[in-house]
Order: structure tokens, then C-alpha cells, then sequence
């Protein structure tokens, strides 16, 4: 089992930054590849973001690439994401989400979820 908690959201103007933070127990996190996904009013949820579990690989949906950096420090127990030159269209719920096996952008392949946390960008 593993329990994922999402901090780091909040309110920001066009072109400012945000730090999220995902924070993982449970002793396999090392071994779980994990993602960034969101989710704005009324629309569905989308991939933002994904990392292996050794962190050697990253990939990021085309919305996002250039502005938004996934990471993850395994001593930590915690995966980040970077977010900078946000935009309104940014605003939305952000997820962290773990997996077992393999990693990629489908949300139906993750395993564990946290409780989301809120973006909002004001223009």
C-alpha cells in the first residue's frame, strides 16, 4: 500500500511558478514510477507529467513542455513538479499517482492516488 499526499498548490498570476510536492509511504516507492495528472472543472482528467522509478526518465505531455519539470528525490520519498510561465488554462486539480509496473500516461495504469491539489491561475 502506498498513501500519496499532494501539497504545494495555490493561487497564482499568469507567468508566476509553483513547486507541487507529492509525498509517498510505503517502502517500494523507490521501485514505482510516478505522474503528475489534473483535472480542471468540467473536464476530464489529463496527463501532465510522468518519471521512471530510477528517474533516468521523464516525459511530458506537449501542453506543458518546456514550462512544467517532473523530478523525484528517492531519499525523500517525493516526486515534484515544477511549474513555471503558468497560464489560466493551467488551473485545474493536480494529482500525484503511483504504479506498479511500467510507467506512461495512461491514468488507468496507476495504482494509488492522492487526494489532488488545487491550482489556480489568475490572468
Amino acid at each position: 500500500q502506498v498513501q500519496l499526499v499532494e501539497s504545494g498548490g495555490g493561487l497564482v498570476q499568469a507567468g508566476g511558478s509553483l513547486r507541487l510536492s507529492c509525498a509517498a509511504s510505503g517502502r517500494i516507492f523507490s521501485s514505482y514510477a510516478m505522474g503528475w495528472f489534473r483535472q480542471a472543472p468540467g473536464k476530464e482528467r489529463e496527463f501532465v507529467a510522468a518519471i521512471s522509478w530510477t528517474g533516468g526518465s521523464t516525459y511530458h505531455a506537449d501542453s506543458v513542455k518546456g514550462r512544467f519539470t517532473i523530478s523525484r528525490d528517492k531519499a525523500k520519498n517525493t516526486v515534484y513538479l515544477q511549474m513555471n510561465s503558468l497560464r489560466p488554462e493551467d488551473t485545474a486539480v493536480y494529482y500525484c499517482a503511483s504504479r506498479t509496473s511500467g510507467w506512461g500516461i495512461d491514468a488507468t495504469a496507476y495504482d494509488y492516488w492522492g487526494q489532488g491539489t488545487q491550482v489556480t491561475v489568475s490572468s
